[in-house]
């Protein structure tokens, strides 16, 4: 099979102000980046929506991937394509690749083989510039607060308590913390800080929960920063600078409009992880997507447990959304991995390790039903998975009377998801409102056990004194109505990163509690989980490269 990169440049993209017109976005909403790509104003959602038809809202999520992901973006796109090819009116929304997973081990995120968003290079690297835009406003917060310490600090900011973190949209475990204000007098107050990367940034998970220029301001202004000598909070709103924040921000508010290569219009907008944020696009891409097409198609990162119980706890709380089918992708593969099989191992046959690996996929399918929804699992084929295989995880699935479809999209394009859009559609036709996990209402103890114990299958959790001493202050800022945001390990149900399969009786230890009064909600950390990844030892930077012609190769 060609490579991704060969494949792409068998495809010429249509101009986006016609992807725009399928769309029927008026063109004085559109601001071009070229010919390919634009931003599409959010003045377009004040517009009536064309459409008679009901919008329907999928969501795709998966089952505890193996490191290097199972195709989810890519299913996403190849489902999206599978409608376009069935004739229906669709529209992706889906999250912008970081530099740092790009860079490091992982790769780009614009998806692979016949299921591709272009133009990969531009997705993949600064796109429209919402990353810079992201970056630049909170480190000119980090910037302020310094300056404001060293101008004479009338805000009586405690540069020991000091919350706010810079930030880069880069892999660098160096800079995980580091001491600034070194070199003498006039060079600063030396106190400890770090980075962490941007996906990360309250600021992305603000812009990605904002629902308006208005919103967004009111999250800005909210925001912790740290607190006084008196222990005493301390908003962003003090330091004044909230109209810069604004004017920093105010392109990146708006979606990116995109295409796949059969001209299937993907929103692109927003990137928050989902092992350390809420791991979701855009809430105004999303409301884009489902406002200009009759099927909109998202996706939220990582696991279920991660990804999507972040979709409904916080995005569909805040926005009120509700998602009509959850798409569940599992490969044969990530199953081996959960039944014991080493992952050095994943290509070589195991029947008996992807049986055992079953486990893992009957949970996921599990917390799907807690928010009372209908799952459609999706096998992601790989070309090394034998028709054995597949069909022992189909005949597992049936036997349970649970829609599975095989997908080939990846070799296929959007004809290779056509069983999988058809099952998609017998599932809305009994859908029911969600449920959320947890109670606004409910302590935030309450809430993190009820996550812990439903999502992961935990025994119960354990609160460290650091953490116990953030609930205090939690307690007093009267935030406990806030929704919480888990950080976790992606390789595992659990908060150990060494269990796979679907660990029972284990305990999840909370470590830590931040405060993200701007987003609004509580990042609950777990484990040992980093804000600012590092390179592996051998990076995907290293097979990057521009060849003589100008094009980039090794970005997909």
């Amino acid at each position: 099979m060609l490579s991704d990169n060969e494949i792409v440049q068998q495809f010429s993209p249509k101009p986006i102000s016609d992807i725009a017109e399928k769309l029927t976005i008026d063109q004085r909403f559109l601001m071009p980046y070229g010919t390919d790509i634009a931003k599409v104003d959010i003045a377009a959602l004040s517009e009536p929506r064309k459409s008679s038809n009901k919008s329907y809202l999928v969501l795709v999520s998966a089952t505890t991937p193996t490191p290097a992901g199972e195709g989810k973006t890519t299913t996403t796109i190849g489902l999206g394509q599978a409608f376009t090819a069935l004739g229906d009116s669709v529209a992706l929304a889906l999250r912008e690749p970081s530099l740092g997973p790009c860079m490091g081990m992982k790769g780009g995120a614009t998806g692979g083989g016949y299921s591709q968003a272009v133009p990969v290079d531009r997705i993949n690297l600064h796109f429209t510039g919402d990353f810079h835009a992201i970056s630049a406003a909170n480190n000119l917060i980090s910037a302020a607060i310094d300056n404001h310490v060293f101008q004479g600090n009338l805000l009586q900011i405690d540069p020991r308590q000091i919350v706010w973190r810079r930030v880069m949209d880069m892999n660098d475990r160096s800079l995980r913390n580091i001491v600034i204000g070194l070199g003498g007098k006039m060079q600063g107050i030396p106190r400890e800080g770090g980075f962490d990367i941007t996906a990360a940034s309250e600021i992305m998970a603000m812009l990605c929960l904002a629902t308006d220029f208005s919103d967004l301001e009111l999250r800005l202004n909210r925001t912790l920063i740290g607190y006084s000598y008196t222990d005493e909070p301390v908003l962003l709103q003090s330091l004044n600078i909230t109209g810069a924040l604004m004017a920093l921000l105010r392109d990146a508010l708006h979606p990116n409009l995109v295409q796949t290569l059969e001209g299937t219009p993907v929103f692109i907008h927003g990137g928050p992880f989902a092992n350390i944020a809420h791991g979701c696009n855009s809430v105004l891409a999303t409301k884009m997507a489902m406002h200009h097409a009759d099927w909109a198609i998202t996706e939220a990162g990582f696991g279920f447990d991660l990804g999507a119980e972040k979709f409904f706890d916080i995005k569909c709380r805040m926005a009120e959304l509700d998602p009509d089918a959850v798409v569940l992708v599992t490969t044969v593969r990530a199953l081996k991995m959960h039944g014991g099989m080493n992952k050095d191992e994943l290509q070589e046959p195991g029947i008996e390790f992807l049986v055992k690996g079953f486990d893992n996929l009957d949970k996921h399918i599990e917390n799907v039903q807690i928010f009372n929804k209908i799952p459609v699992v999706a096998i992601n084929r790989f070309a090394r998975d034998t028709d054995e295989e597949v069909a022992l995880i189909k005949k597992h699935l049936e036997a349970k009377n649970i829609y599975v479809a095989e997908s080939t999209h990846f070799e296929n394009g959007g004809q290779g998801a056509i069983e999988l859009a058809e099952k998609v559609k017998l599932a809305v036709e009994n859908t029911e409102p969600f449920k959320p996990l947890y109670d606004l209402e409910d302590g935030v103890v309450d809430k993190v056990t009820k996550v812990c114990l439903a999502m992961y299958g935990a025994r119960d959790v354990a609160f460290t004194k650091e953490a116990e001493k953030d609930l205090q202050h939690v307690k007093k800022l009267k935030l406990n109505h806030l929704p919480i945001c888990i950080a976790k390990a992606p390789s595992s149900l659990s908060d150990d990163p060494r269990l796979h399969g679907r660990p029972r009786d284990f305990q999840v230890t909370v470590r830590n509690i931040q405060i993200n009064t701007g987003a609004g909600f509580l990042v609950v950390l777990t484990g040992n989980i980093m804000r600012m990844p590092g390179l592996p030892k051998v990076p995907a930077a290293e097979q990057v490269f521009v060849n003589a012609d100008g094009e980039i190769i090794g970005v997909s």
